[in-house]
C-alpha cells in the first residue's frame, strides 16, 4: 500500500502538472478578480519553476558532495541502488538510463579494490510490470565486465529506497557479511538513503555519483532564460525533499 500511494503522491509533486491546472483555472473561470489574481500566480510560478539558475544552486546544496576514497581505503561491500535500467516491456530487453553513472562508478570501484563485494538492490518499481528485475539484469551485466559471481550479490523484491534497505539489511545478515559497507547511489538521492539505510540498522559510507548539478559558471542563458529542464530539476528535487520527510514522519529514516 505504501508503494502505491508513494507513486500516486509524486504525480502531485510536479511543478509543470501545478501550472496546468492554475492555467486551466485562469482559463474557466468566469470570476473577473480571481481570474487577474490567477493570472498573477501564474506568472510568478512559472518564473520560479523555469528558471534554471535558481533550481541549479538549490540542487547543489541537496546534493551529497563528492567523496574522494585514500588508495588504501577499502569496504567489504558496495551496496549499489538500483534505479538506472529501464525495460522495453515487448522484448524483456533492459536498458540504461541517465542514472548509470551508479553501475559505472560500482564497476570501478571494485576494479580499483576499494570494494570486495558488489550487491546490488532493487526490484521493479513499476505497478504494471513487476516481472521485470533490475537486479537480474544489472547481475547479468556485471558478470559480463569480469566480475566473479562469488563477489555479486543481489536482492530483487525491493521497490523503493526503503525497501532497498530492509533487504538489503536481510540478505547482509543472512550471508554474515560484515560491514564496512559503501553505499552507491545519485548524489541527489543520497541524503535520503543514508538516512534510511542508517534506520534500517547498516552503518554506511556515502559514495555519491551521477551528479545533477556541478560548480561550473553559467552564461546568461544557462542562468536566466525559461527553462523547461528547471521543470525537471523541481519535479526531482521536491521528490527527494517529499520523500525524505514522509520516511520520517513514517518512521522509516
Amino acid at each position: 500500500m505504501f508503494f502505491i500511494l508513494s507513486k500516486v503522491l509524486y504525480v502531485f509533486l510536479s511543478p509543470f502538472n501545478w501550472l496546468l491546472l492554475l492555467f486551466l483555472y485562469w482559463l474557466f473561470t468566469k470570476h473577473k478578480e480571481r481570474k487577474r489574481k490567477a493570472g498573477i500566480l501564474l506568472l510568478c510560478l512559472f518564473l520560479v519553476f523555469s528558471n534554471p539558475y535558481l533550481i541549479y544552486r538549490i540542487t547543489l546544496a541537496w546534493q551529497y558532495p563528492k567523496k574522494e576514497l585514500k588508495r588504501d581505503e577499502q569496504y567489504n561491500t558496495g551496496i549499489l541502488l538500483a534505479g538506472f535500467v529501464s525495460f522495453e516491456t515487448q522484448k524483456k530487453q533492459g536498458y540504461y538510463g541517465a542514472a548509470a553513472d551508479r553501475f559505472i562508478q560500482a564497476v570501478r570501484l571494485y576494479k580499483l579494490g576499494h570494494i570486495k563485494k558488489i550487491l546490488i538492490t532493487g526490484g521493479s518499481g513499476s505497478i504494471r510490470f513487476q516481472e521485470h528485475k533490475e537486479a537480474d539484469f544489472v547481475v547479468d551485466q556485471l558478470k559480463e565486465f569480469g566480475i566473479p559471481e562469488q563477489d555479486i550479490l543481489s536482492e530483487n523484491q525491493s521497490r523503493n529506497t526503503y525497501e532497498n534497505a530492509v533487504y538489503s539489511k536481510k540478505l547482509l545478515d543472512s550471508l554474515q557479511t560484515p560491514p564496512p559497507y559503501l553505499l552507491i547511489t545519485s548524489a541527489l538521492h543520497m541524503r535520503r538513503s543514508v538516512e534510511v539505510f542508517k534506520k534500517a540498522g547498516i552503518p554506511v559510507t556515502a559514495y555519491p555519483c551521477n551528479f545533477h548539478a556541478l560548480q561550473n559558471p553559467k552564461s546568461f542563458n544557462e542562468a536566466c532564460l525559461p527553462s523547461f529542464h528547471a521543470f525537471n530539476g523541481w519535479e526531482q528535487f521536491l521528490k527527494e525533499v517529499v520523500g525524505l520527510w514522509v520516511y520520517r514522519f513514517t518512521g522509516k529514516a
